[in-house]
């Protein structure tokens, strides 16, 4: 690389939905694509994150937007320095996530993956959902704990309606624009 090339701009992309709403799966596949395109790029798997820096981290409220923060901390450094930052992470709270538009100002693209609820529990990828029927689990985001939809996401992506490859698509397209 000559040192007077220009650097490559970097992105944010945020998916944010309910749990199995399919994030994680788009994500991959984002950043594969991503991979082939000759990008920089690094997967912000939200579980991932939650047992590597957010492990003594609970579900209350606090711990929930403290685990989005530093989540988003991670992608603006990356994102700044080039770096294209996926990250899949429920972020129920749209303060939070605000929040974190806000620190990276027009690199951040918000996906929202709209599944409904009762899909996401159909695919209950985790378990989660048979686990709060059988009461095992409360706080669950999107059945008994809050989950507030963005109001103005860059992207939705109905992943009920939709395969991987298209739903990858979608947010290829937003990227590119």
């Amino acid at each position: 690389m000559s040192v007077d090339a220009p650097p490559r701009v970097g992105r944010t992309v945020w998916l944010t939905g309910l749990p199995s709403a399919g994030k994680t799966t788009i994500a991959r596949g984002l950043a594969e694509r991503l991979r082939q395109a000759g990008r920089a790029v690094e997967v912000l798997d939200g579980d991932e994150v939650r047992a590597a820096l957010s492990a003594g981290l609970g579900f209350s409220r606090e711990d929930r937007d403290e685990h989005v923060r530093r989540i988003g901390y991670v992608a603006d450094l990356l994102s700044r320095n080039g770096i294209v930052a996926v990250c899949p992470v429920i972020a129920p709270y749209r303060e939070a996530r605000d929040q974190v538009r806000a620190r990276h100002g027009d690199r951040f693209v918000e996906v929202w993956v709209s599944t409904p609820v009762d899909e996401c529990a159909t695919r209950d990828v985790k378990g989660l959902y048979a686990r709060q029927r059988a009461g095992e689990l409360r706080g669950l985001t999107g059945v008994d704990d809050p989950y507030e939809p963005p109001l103005a996401p860059e992207v939705e992506v109905p992943t009920h309606r939709l395969g991987v490859e298209e739903s990858v698509d979608l947010v290829w397209q937003a990227l590119n624009r």
